[in-house]
């Protein structure tokens, strides 16, 4: 892999704060104009750490997300539910979520990734209610919403599909 390209942007208008972004390959990092040549390559050194476990966090590998699952299902469903393997996949257009109740497993659609966590976790949820109840009938819809911020989630999940002009989305 080859090294990462940083840019390093000073500023006489920037005052005390620090940011970086990214910018398709490469960062850049905004600083005072101030600072020394040292502090400036301490700040980007933080800075790019930063980024690298702000984007850990955004792109969760398939084995964190089952073990997320466990702790939901142990959580808000009593453990009863118990997936087999929970992943990220490419594949999932017109859906959140789907899984396998025969063979408890769950497929999440890497378009979530970067969303807040408890909207993951509402599609999860259903996701791990769908291994105990196939259809979405009144004791389905009664254990998703023992998941407190259920319906929060539902209605950020619609506004997200709306502002992407595509249609309401299922999980």
């Amino acid at each position: 892999m080859p090294p990462e390209t940083v840019e390093v942007r000073r500023s006489s208008r920037r005052r005390r704060t620090v940011s970086a972004y990214r910018d398709g390959d490469k960062t850049i990092v905004l600083l005072p104009a101030w600072l020394s040549g040292e502090d400036a390559d301490e700040w980007v050194s933080r800075m790019l750490d930063r980024l690298a476990a702000k984007e850990r966090r955004r792109r969760p590998t398939d084995e964190a997300l089952l073990e997320r699952a466990k702790e939901l299902s142990a959580r808000y469903l009593d453990g009863e539910p118990d997936p087999v393997s929970v992943r990220w996949v490419d594949n999932q257009q017109h859906r959140w979520g789907s899984c396998t109740p025969e063979t408890g497993t769950i497929r999440i659609s890497t378009r979530l990734k970067g969303l807040p966590e408890w909207v993951i976790n509402y599609v999860i949820i259903h996701e791990l209610v769908h291994l105990l109840v196939p259809s979405h009938g009144p004791k389905f819809w009664a254990l998703v919403e023992q998941y407190p911020k259920a319906e929060r989630a539902r209605g950020f999940l619609e506004g997200f599909s709306a502002a992407a002009h595509t249609a309401p989305e299922e999980c």
